[in-house]
């Protein structure tokens, strides 16, 4: 498992100003993506136990509000194991901060399936597309992606929106 960058203080990522995590790797290759810097699954670095607790130590600040998953595509068969890590990791350290991430995979055909979805606040679904691009939308680049709020949405078993 790869990493591209981490960021010690994102405001673009969720709200507030969070830790953000991009992880390398990603086969959808959306047209127009924001980041193809992190399709290769061989690029950046190696992603471990040390990467994890550098996270876990740059959101110790009252001041951050959350972690921020996001790509390449984190929810990758090659990458969720990490992302999981991670985000459990997280959780147990920060129960009263939110994780949000952003995968193309979408959350009732395979995210609700992965363990992940028990740590992760609010997703955002769907791959960009580029002939629905709009940038006056909140946390999203197209107009067919989802804000999803995880834990109604498991909850009641259907695809709750997120609202803020």
């Amino acid at each position: 498992m790869r990493y591209n960058k981490i960021r010690k203080m994102d405001i673009a990522n969720g709200p507030g100003i969070r830790v953000s995590v991009f992880f390398q790797g990603c086969a959808f290759h959306c047209k127009n993506c924001f980041n193809p810097d992190t399709w290769d699954f061989d690029g950046g670095s190696e992603f471990g136990d040390e990467q994890i607790e550098e996270i876990i130590n740059l959101a110790k600040e009252d001041h951050i509000k959350g972690l921020s998953i996001l790509g390449g595509e984190p929810m990758h068969p090659k990458n969720i194991e990490a992302t999981t890590r991670l985000a459990k990791r997280f959780k147990e350290v920060y129960p009263n901060k939110t994780i949000w991430s952003w995968s193309g995979f979408l959350f009732d055909e395979y995210i609700k399936k992965q363990e992940v979805v028990n740590y992760i606040d609010v997703i955002v679904d769907g791959q960009f597309v580029d002939e629905l691009r709009n940038p006056n939308l909140k946390w999203r680049g197209s107009s067919n992606q989802r804000v999803i709020d995880v834990k109604k949405s498991l909850k009641e078993n259907k695809v709750i929106l997120y609202e803020e």
